[in-house]
């Protein structure tokens, strides 16, 4: 895209110079010529550096900081240059669906962006609403990997999968605080998940499912509906959780 005028919220543009060389986008690349770089790509590997730019962007926001494109390329994207546009897209389309938070450029000479929220906001309020939507984002996120894995998933799977989004349990994240009080109390506590003991398990193992308020909530139609937009698939994709969401809507 060679035009340098953009729409508000739009995503990065492939083609547009940068003043740093060693990470600048050198040339216009077609939709097609982006495809054929990401059939070269590993799928795990453009999916961890998704992941890897939604934690960026979200500590980014959360610090109140504006995001400058070269800092996007140089330490995340880095030699993912080629398929820069999709992970970008990936990564606007997770911010949009799971956090309700929009990327928007304010600076087009120097390609600066900022996270603003599609929610309503309370005056004086922002900051409180931004940690609680994130939140949400992250309940969302965890109560679609529980209904994906047959609508019951072991803690050591939970924490495994919330890692491979740069969200570690053992860890003070930027944004969730403790992550492992978090779900394992906060949102049991609200009845959004059950985590019950497995017997016999030495050492313990425990089982996440839904919560009533979860299942009150939501539906599986919705979470398999938002799993389907994230990895671009359609719902029938998975014959099992499709027909279950189907029967239980």
């Amino acid at each position: 895209m060679s035009q340098r005028k953009r729409s508000k919220g739009a995503a990065f543009s492939q083609g547009d110079e940068d003043d740093d060389d060693d990470f600048s986008l050198s040339q216009t690349q077609t939709h097609s010529q982006v495809q054929r770089n990401l059939e070269r790509r590993s799928r795990d590997e453009v999916n961890r550096k998704v992941s890897e730019l939604v934690q960026f962007l979200l500590v980014k926001d959360q610090k109140k900081i504006p995001i400058k494109r070269v800092d996007i390329l140089k330490k995340v994207i880095r030699e993912y240059k080629d398929v820069y546009s999709e992970i970008v897209n990936q990564a606007g389309r997770i911010l949009q669906q799971v956090f309700g938070l929009q990327l928007v450029e304010i600076d087009t000479k120097h390609h600066i962006y900022i996270l603003t929220s599609s929610l309503p906001r309370v005056e004086g309020e922002n900051l409180k609403r931004d940690n609680q939507t994130a939140k949400l984002g992250l309940l969302t996120i965890i109560l679609s990997f529980i209904f994906m894995k047959g609508n019951s998933a072991k803690d050591s799977a939970v924490w495994e999968f919330l890692r491979r989004l740069r969200v570690h349990p053992g860890e003070k994240h930027e944004v969730f605080g403790d992550v492992k009080k978090l779900v394992t109390e906060e949102f049991v506590r609200q009845k959004y998940l059950e985590i019950t003991p497995i017997p016999l398990t030495d050492p313990p193992e425990f089982c996440f499912q839904w919560g009533p308020r979860a299942a009150k909530e939501t539906s599986k139609k919705d979470m398999l509906n938002f799993v389907a937009k994230i990895q671009q698939k359609e719902p029938s994709f998975w014959t099992s959780q499709y027909n279950e969401a189907e029967a239980n809507p």
